[in-house]
């Protein structure tokens, strides 16, 4: 809370600035408040969860109502205010929420827990070629495997900070964030005070993207903690006699610094599609590399759920790294969109009794209905095998969104 009352002020100060320019009438501050739009985001889930372990069968029925407030724009800058809210409902609270102490070691963990709070709260600068933030706001880079919202949990994430995204030439984008907390999905019981640096250069061609990015994170307590990571990324389309070809290549290296000891370890992802007739279909290889069965690649600040499996297995990676093998098919069925993955599990670097990390089949099938509503039907099987234990996960929901 501290860091959020220090961006709070500076929030103000800056606010105050633009106030005090002679040249405005307190008229036109007036307007730029009152004539802005407030929004709201609705979504009501059911959750279930069945494991094959000592824990009882978790279900959660969770109401999250999100409403904001954004000013009209001033000589440039704005402001965002945005509270978020998280209710059980109906009485169905039979999950665990360990890392808040709710009903923990009686069932499975289901990762929504009761909260309200602000979930924004920022001055935004904004010109022709450059967007400034300061202060509690939501920051996602690329395809959130580093940097992400996880708005798949009922609370997300957000970041204390200052965020710059520069467009200095056509087609090349600059983004830098200094953030000093990371406001983590659960309540406050896990936020964590940092002292971040990210950096992410992309270039579009007409092929694809081309990115370069240095995420470098401490967390600001006693012990030594770098987590330093340099990476580079192409992700694009191309069209050729009516097939749309997709292909994302990225490459990472890693340094971790953990008290007295210092670990490496590098990323790696291939994955090609295509596009036919309305059918999409993807076969991707990632790995989350090891360093000799020690310390597995990590990204702490990812929307973790988007990646290896929707069952949240690999939330951590294990010491022998992940090698995941995945293919998937999407297709528009009815309203909505239909989705099947199937991944297959591997240690990146085998133990003897770490080699073989399971499977998983995940399915999905969401739509949109009028101009405001959306629901959808998720379920996730991870089957175990040196790794785990034997997981399936159910989500049902419905959103609206004004």
């Amino acid at each position: 809370m501290k860091n959020l009352k220090r961006n709070v002020l500076a929030s103000a100060v800056a606010l105050s600035s633009v106030v005090a320019v002679p040249t405005l009438a307190a008229t036109t501050v007036a307007e730029a408040l009152s004539g802005g739009k407030a929004y709201g985001d609705f979504n009501l889930r059911y959750e279930a969860v069945d494991q094959d372990n000592a824990l009882d069968d978790a279900s959660a029925l969770t109401l999250r109502s999100r409403i904001g407030y954004v000013t009209d724009s001033l000589n440039g800058f704005s402001a965002t205010v945005e509270f978020e809210d998280s209710r059980i409902v109906a009485g169905v609270d039979e999950f665990s929420v360990p890392p808040t102490g709710f009903q923990t070691g009686e069932y499975s963990f289901i990762a929504d827990p009761e909260t309200t709070e602000l979930d924004q709260a920022f001055i935004q600068y904004k010109t022709d070629m450059v967007t400034a933030k300061l202060g509690r706001q939501v920051l996602t880079l690329d395809n959130h495997r580093f940097v992400g919202h996880v708005g798949w949990r009922q609370d997300r994430q957000t970041f204390d900070g200052l965020s710059l995204v520069a467009t200095p030439v056509a087609g090349l984008t600059v983004t830098y964030a200094y953030l000093d907390e990371r406001n983590r999905i659960f309540a406050e019981a896990a936020d964590v005070d940092s002292k971040d640096h990210l950096l992410n250069l992309s270039y579009k061609t007409p092929v694809g993207t081309l990115t370069a990015y240095s995420y470098l994170l401490e967390m600001d307590v006693a012990t030594d903690n770098a987590l330093d990571t340099y990476g580079v990324r192409f992700a694009g389309s191309t069209e050729a006699d009516g097939t749309k070809f997709l292909y994302e290549l990225e490459y990472a290296t890693q340094s971790s610094e953990m008290g007295s000891s210092d670990f490496d370890a590098d990323y790696l992802l291939l994955e090609g599609g295509v596009v036919i007739s309305g059918i999409t279909a993807k076969l991707g290889y990632e790995v989350l590399g090891s360093d000799d069965g020690d310390y597995g690649f990590s990204t702490p600040l990812a929307t973790l759920h988007k990646f290896n499996g929707w069952a949240d297995m690999f939330l951590a990676t294990p010491g022998v790294g992940i090698e995941d093998m995945y293919v998937s098919v999407g297709t528009k069925v009815g309203p909505g969109m239909l989705t099947v993955v199937y991944h297959d599990f591997s240690a990146d670097d085998a133990s003897a009794s770490l080699d073989e990390l399971g499977s998983e089949v995940d399915v999905s099938y969401g739509m949109k209905f009028g101009k405001h509503y959306n629901a959808g039907i998720k379920y996730a099987a991870y089957s175990a095998d040196d790794f785990s234990v034997d997981t399936d996960k159910l989500w049902v929901w419905v959103g609206a969104s004004f």
